[in-house]
């Protein structure tokens, strides 16, 4: 009797498990896989369980099918270099999480992360279903820890924390560049020192627990997590990358407005540079060189490109990231290098999930109207992790709230 309803409890169970593990395919969709198959016409992607798997099956049994009528598929679009979920209004200091004056190498941001924050709808209308959050940090060079999140606004959509090293080697309004490479060097040369040290210690010796900081750097000097390096100048570019061969650092290079300058060092030695594709004017001493032909040219000197949005303001201007790969495209960057540029390329330099349309890869997709960096296009449908999420936003609510007719007074009159 006993083994009868324990039959009938696990019967039952694997049928709440089936329940839940709907079977979604979209066809007929002109996908852009960003991988070697490169684009499908009149394709089939088939996902279940917040996976895709499978690319144009034999056959098809699916729960639901939506037929996309050639419109355009799409991985997720990835941001990155921003504080979405760390700031709400950049005035208002009691919404501002992403920094504070004591933040240094180990500062993890993520504990203060909002996901209800009302930028990340707005985000998702764009596209976007995962972002890079990066903190701001403080008075150190170390301005802290990057980390990963999915924009379906749950509350587990922290997906990933002390996913790269940020560190500030521009211009600064007071003190010299100088400095800050010293105390880069010093830092690294530290912990090095410790490594060797602990590596000739008696083993019968119970080892000291490594601190939070000492355990980020570690994992930079082995190359286990990238750093994040923001400069401009050309100069202080050619800097980092001897940084980069004396530590073996794992090195992203953001900003780098200066960058075509030395693009072809950039190459060899294969390192991925985040800039904005609408910096087109000098912001300071160290961007002269700052123009919207920067990301197709970089492109075709063989460097990693990943597009990002203007500056720290990417939080509140995500929703435009595909714009501003659509004005890349428009002064010299290849279509398939801006796509790639806003999804697959971010998550291979950070190690996420997604940004391809490929068999056993994270189900982020987003149906389109048509091509998606054209302003007319619309977003159809938006999948984060399997689950398809709504594109309302606080915009569309207000824009709801005061074109209704009411009997309610009008809020505004003009």
């Amino acid at each position: 009797m006993n083994k009868f309803k324990i039959s009938l409890l696990t019967s039952a169970l694997l049928a709440s498990s089936a329940a839940f593990a709907q079977v979604t395919a979209i066809t007929n969709a002109k996908v852009h896989t960003l991988t070697d198959a490169g684009t499908l016409e009149g394709a089939t992607v088939v996902i279940e369980d917040g996976t895709i798997t499978a690319i144009n099956p034999t056959s098809i049994e699916a729960d639901v099918t939506i037929d996309a009528q050639g419109r355009v598929l799409t991985p997720g679009f990835i941001g990155s270099m921003n504080q979405l979920g760390l700031v709400e209004v950049s005035a208002v200091a009691g919404s501002r999480d992403a920094g504070d004056d004591k933040a240094d190498v180990d500062f993890d941001a993520s504990p203060a992360f909002n996901p209800r924050s009302s930028l990340i709808p707005y985000g998702r209308k764009g596209g976007i279903t995962q972002n890079v959050v990066m903190p701001h940090g403080g008075k150190s060079i170390f301005k802290g820890l990057a980390f990963v999140v999915d924009l379906s606004g749950e509350f587990d959509s922290v997906l990933k924390t002390r996913t790269a090293l940020l560190v500030d080697m521009d211009a600064s309004s007071t003190g010299s560049r100088a400095m800050k490479y010293k105390t880069l060097a010093e830092k690294l040369e530290g912990q090095q020192q410790k490594l060797s040290d602990k590596g000739k210690k008696d083993d019968k010796k119970a080892a000291k627990k490594p601190s939070q900081e000492e355990q980020v750097l570690t994992a930079v000097l082995k190359g286990e997590m990238p750093v994040v390096v923001g400069v401009e100048r050309a100069s202080d570019i050619l800097e980092v990358l001897k940084v980069k061969e004396q530590f073996g650092l794992n090195l992203v290079l953001w900003g780098v407005n200066d960058a075509v300058l030395v693009k072809e060092e950039i190459a060899k030695a294969n390192v991925p540079v985040v800039i904005s594709a609408v910096s087109n004017l000098p912001t300071s001493f160290s961007s002269l060189h700052a123009d919207l032909t920067n990301a197709g040219e970089l492109e075709r000197a063989g460097v990693k490109v990943l597009l990002s949005g203007f500056a720290f303001e990417g939080a509140h201007n995500l929703y435009q990231l595909r714009f501003d790969a659509g004005i890349a495209v428009a002064h010299g960057m290849s279509y398939e290098g801006a796509l790639k540029a806003v999804s697959s390329n971010i998550a291979d330099v950070f190690d996420l999930d997604g940004g391809k349309i490929a068999s056993g890869q994270r189900a982020d997709l987003v149906l389109w109207s048509a091509d998606p960096f054209e302003f007319t296009t619309t977003l159809d449908k938006l999948w984060i992790n399997g689950e398809e999420v709504s594109t309302e936003s606080r915009h569309d609510k207000l824009r709801d709230r005061y074109t209704t007719d009411s009997d309610m007074p009008r809020a505004y009159t003009k």
